[in-house]
């Protein structure tokens, strides 16, 4: 059964001196501020697509080589991911690095690596991001 989620954002003014809020309605868990320059120079306690793209990526893909390691009858202890999603300004999203360290039991680092990879290729996340070049660097901790 497929499930929708919902965010809004209200901007106001131009792209370079304007200003815009992001809600995240689905979940309800806040508002979030966003600009240019928290875009394409320093956040300032403001959020930005990149960022939020980064969280969707990060948790999407933990849950989808956690399934992989629990398919592989060696389920994960704990697993940290990091994403980051390079903007180039003119020019768009540039490309998306996922780290992960895993701790997994019974698993050597070349079956963690194949499973990563799987992973990455199933993500739904990936797949929607699939113009856009994705590296992995995954390893046990």
């Amino acid at each position: 059964m497929p499930t929708t989620r919902t965010a809004t954002t209200r901007w106001e003014g131009t792209l370079f001196e304007g200003a815009g809020r992001v809600t995240l309605e689905s979940s309800g868990l806040g508002t979030y501020d966003v600009t240019w320059p928290a875009r394409a120079e320093e956040p300032n306690g403001k959020t930005s697509p990149e960022e939020l793209i980064a969280a969707a990526h990060s948790s999407c893909f933990s849950m989808a080589l956690s399934n992989e390691l629990a398919k592989n009858d060696t389920p994960a202890t704990a697993l940290d991911t990091e994403a980051e999603v390079e903007l180039t300004p003119g020019t768009g999203i540039t490309g998306i690095k996922l780290t992960v360290r895993g701790q997994v039991e019974g698993l050597d680092e070349a079956k963690f690596v194949e499973l990563a990879e799987a992973a990455k290729a199933g993500c739904p996340v990936s797949q929607a991001l699939a113009g856009t070049t994705i590296t992995l660097d995954a390893s046990l901790a």
